[in-house]
């Protein structure tokens, strides 16, 4: 399992004291990121292939506090993979120095062309990368249909 460490400072809280549901996304943002740097998909890397990760949702649940100057491990696992990359689900889970599982963020999202603003699937070498690393119990493939699960659509104002 890929785990970064974090301490929790005083900027991560939130108005009661705990660390603030933003604190909590922005953990999982940033170890997502390095395990993604970890496999060769750097900043630098990224910018070469012309493509980004792009988040379609992110949930979280609460299973204890978290409070400041604690210290808490961020995991990341991968969920689901399309067979051709473009689509994924990450899972990572908060635990404190005892092991205990405080969180859990699960997101959703894709690789996006940063040339012509479309989805695109991912290069074969770190494709490969992908289904060779840390997978949840429960990993699956997926396809763009798992994606609109939701079947959220956007409604303007009249």
């Amino acid at each position: 399992m890929f785990l970064k460490e974090f301490e929790i400072r005083w900027n991560d809280l939130d108005a009661n004291r705990h660390l603030a549901n933003i604190s909590f996304l922005s953990f999982a943002s940033d170890t997502r990121m390095k395990f993604l740097k970890n496999i060769g998909l750097s900043h630098s890397k990224l910018m070469q292939l012309s493509i980004g990760p792009v988040v379609f949702n992110e949930h979280l649940f609460y299973f204890k506090e978290i409070f400041p100057d604690e210290k808490i491990r961020v995991s990341f696992e991968l969920a689901a993979l399309s067979k051709d990359g473009t689509f994924f689900e990450f899972e990572h889970n908060y635990y404190n120095d005892k092991g205990e599982n405080l969180a859990r963020c699960e997101m959703s999202g894709g690789w996006i062309n940063l040339k012509s603003r479309k989805l695109t699937s991912l290069p074969n070498d770190i494709l490969k990368k992908f289904q060779t690393s840390n997978k949840t119990t429960s990993f699956k493939e997926i396809s763009s249909k798992d994606t609109r699960r939701w079947n959220r659509e956007p409604r303007d104002l009249d």
